[in-house]
């Protein structure tokens, strides 16, 4: 039915290419402007709706610099706060939204802040932080910035050459642009994959003479975790049937790997960002243990018994880790 509705939709996607193409030119051609800043910044972004693994890169990069005084700026996505918002030990996932409040979590050291204005968002920071780099987190659209670096993602099942615009795609901005990219990673690559699948996923992309294209897989934890009991062996799992809750933008590479354990799970998925009415956490609440994403997990905490999640980062050649390794470090 959604596909059929999509097709449907044919027309608005070419209004909504149109729009797409009329902002980059203006910007392009400096009707509309980009600033740059003092402080170096790493864009971490996509072309398309969610599902690339945006955040697990974020996390990438903030363990690149983990010697360094870094900062991360964010949107907020569907936070209930207004403005620039830095986070501090009060802060909650109602304050800067499911993934920058993951972050904050996991990376207490850094300075996140949230702010739907980039350019506001990034003066903030250097007055009250004075960070050494900025990274954006999904910022490749907000051209109102130029960015130092930038890093684009793009899925190994799902290349944005291959797309199409919204609705009747899932790209939000145009092909060529990935020509503003200095890096593109192709994210969530099958295990042990080979150098002519590479060399024709290169060849598709038709990266320009100054980018570099690198292959990441995505590597599941050997464990889930809980606040109160800690880690707990994924394998212990074989035991007992379980619900799988999930509230991502593509939850399949979840799903498969978890099918390809032998596990014996109940999926309950939701839409990307989804924040869980209580009718809704009712349905699965009582499915006895209930795993679900980092990201969900932050939504979903203090609400639902017996509630672990499975973390997940992207890996890389050594060779690719090198490059990516060397050319964040080079704009300190």
């Amino acid at each position: 039915m959604l596909q059929l509705l999509r097709k449907i939709a044919f027309p608005i996607s070419l209004v909504y290419a149109a729009v797409v193409y009329l902002r980059n030119f203006l910007f392009d051609m400096g009707i509309l402007s980009s600033k740059s800043y003092r402080t170096p910044t790493i864009c971490v972004g996509n072309l398309s709706v969610g599902g690339t693994g945006k955040t697990p890169m974020t996390e990438y990069v903030l363990r690149l610099l983990s010697n360094h005084r870094v900062a991360v700026l964010s949107r907020g996505y569907k936070r209930k706060s207004t403005g620039f918002h830095l986070a501090g030990p009060k802060s909650t996932v109602f304050d800067l939204g499911d993934e920058p409040y993951q972050i904050h979590q996991k990376f207490p050291e850094v300075a996140i802040a949230v702010d739907a204005d980039r350019r506001n968002g990034i003066e903030q920071l250097e007055n009250l932080v004075q960070p050494e780099i900025i990274v954006l987190d999904d910022a490749f659209q907000h051209r109102k910035v130029q960015p130092t670096f930038s890093i684009l993602l793009t899925t190994y099942q799902q290349p944005y050459v291959d797309d199409w615009y919204l609705p009747t795609g899932n790209l939000r901005d145009g092909k060529k642009e990935a020509k503003r990219a200095d890096v593109i990673v192709v994210t969530k690559c099958p295990d042990g994959m080979a150098n002519s699948d590479k060399n024709r996923l290169i060849a598709k992309l038709n990266p320009k003479g100054h980018q570099k294209v690198l292959f990441a897989t995505f590597k599941y934890r050997d464990f889930v975790f809980d606040v109160r009991e800690g880690r707990i062996p994924l394998s212990r799992l074989k035991k007992e049937k379980f619900a799988l809750v999930t509230g991502i933008a593509s939850p399949g590479p979840l799903v498969q790997f978890l099918k390809s354990l032998g596990l014996d799970f109940e999926h309950f998925e939701f839409g990307d960002h989804h924040h869980f009415t209580d009718k809704e956490i009712e349905r699965f609440s009582n499915r006895g243990l209930i795993l679900t994403t980092e990201k969900d997990f932050v939504r979903l905490q203090g609400k639902v018994e017996n509630l672990f999640y499975l973390g997940v980062a992207h890996s890389f050649s050594a060779e690719d880790e090198a490059f990516l390794t060397d050319a964040v470090r080079a704009l300190l």
